[in-house]
């Protein structure tokens, strides 16, 4: 069987290892020595100034929102996972959602100003499939009109753009480490911020509003990774740039072998890291007649992201026409590091002759 994604697991002795440092001093939650020494290796490798480990990748968007104040309305992509837009709405704020470029799949950064109002807060947008968004025009499009910058950077781990980790980009920007993607701690997730006094307020609010065993800085919640979640992050992280040299080895095979398919426009000046790849077909019944084809074939890819965020069912007066186009036609193909070319090659010749 061969699924959108795998998890790759690192040799069990090395997790075993690393884990019996925790193990031994009976310490496997509260920010123990595992999650502090993953936390500094991340730094270094990733070339970013603060980051905070958290337990997954969903409440570092709940928590900028609560870190920044954020009331009323903020833009938002119709193209992403539901937790974007959950998200928004957890956090008693209304999503506005600012169609996608129908290429790079990123919001149309042309189409934010029109969106703005007098109760817009802040702009919410997603690096899809790890390509970045516009970040220096969203950057002058929020200066503009007195706006914060949250990126759901949930697909980025390694992505840079004009020579620095897209994660410096924004007020706040968070990742995903679940298990499905290129770097996990099994579940898990970070929040960044270049803002000294911000990233104090993000770790307050990660850990309950504790400031010292017996002081509050304020309100707070549980979103602290244990030492279980880093121990699998610091035995993953030494085969990282293994694993995405594979992923861009299947991805190169894809790219040729369908060439003949719309696939994800990367951004100029981002070096991208092969978290997905996605292609689009003409009609979604020819979609569907690939997938099924494929499933015959025991080869599950992912209709990613589908269905459009504008036809969930708290959602209401949204229109967003790319989006849910592209929803509708786009198909996540297998990438991991161990499948292997002979598989890949079969999936492409099963595509072709299903079109």
């Amino acid at each position: 069987m061969l699924n959108v994604t795998k998890t790759f697991l690192p040799p069990q002795e090395e997790y075993n290892a690393i884990l019996k440092r925790a193990w031994d001093k009976g310490w496997i939650t509260n920010r123990g020595t595992l999650v502090k020494e993953l936390e500094e290796k991340l730094k270094e490798h990733l070339g970013v100034i603060n980051l905070l480990a958290t337990t997954n990748g969903t409440l570092p968007l709940q928590i900028a929102i609560k870190a920044l104040g954020l009331t009323g309305e903020i833009i938002t992509t119709p193209f992403s996972y539901v937790a974007t837009t959950s998200s928004i709405v957890w956090e008693g704020c209304t999503p506005v959602f600012v169609d996608i470029h129908p290429e790079y799949l990123t919001i149309d950064e042309k189409k934010i100003e029109t969106a703005i109002t007098s109760q817009t807060s802040a702009i919410m947008a997603t690096h899809v499939f790890g390509n970045p968004c516009a970040v220096e025009a969203i950057e002058v499009i929020a200066k503009k009109h007195n706006l914060k910058v949250i990126y759901d950077a949930a697909h980025c781990f390694g992505v840079t753009y004009k020579g620095k980790s897209i994660f410096e980009y924004g007020d706040v920007s968070t990742c995903s480490f679940h298990a499905t993607k290129l770097f996990h701690t099994g579940e898990g997730g970070a929040l960044f911020t270049k803002d000294k006094e911000l990233f104090d307020t993000l770790f307050y609010l990660h850990n309950f509003g504790h400031m010292g065993k017996e002081n509050f800085q304020g309100i707070g919640i549980n979103a602290k990774m244990s030492e279980l979640q880093a121990a699998m992050g610091l035995a993953v992280l030494p085969y990282v740039e293994r694993i995405k040299k594979n992923r861009e080895r299947v991805a190169a095979i894809y790219s040729e072998e369908l060439e003949s398919l719309q696939q994800l426009k990367v951004r100029k000046e981002a070096i991208w890291n092969f978290a997905y790849f996605p292609v689009i077909f003409p009609t979604e019944k020819t979609l569907l007649q690939v997938r099924e084809n494929l499933n015959k074939s025991n080869i599950y890819p992912r209709r990613y992201f589908y269905p459009c965020l504008t036809n969930l069912p708290y959602i209401q007066n949204a229109d967003s026409p790319i989006s849910q186009d592209i929803s509708k036609r786009i198909l996540c193909l297998p990438i991991y590091d161990d499948i292997s070319t002979t598989e890949v090659l079969q999936i492409c010749n099963i595509i072709k002759r299903s079109k």
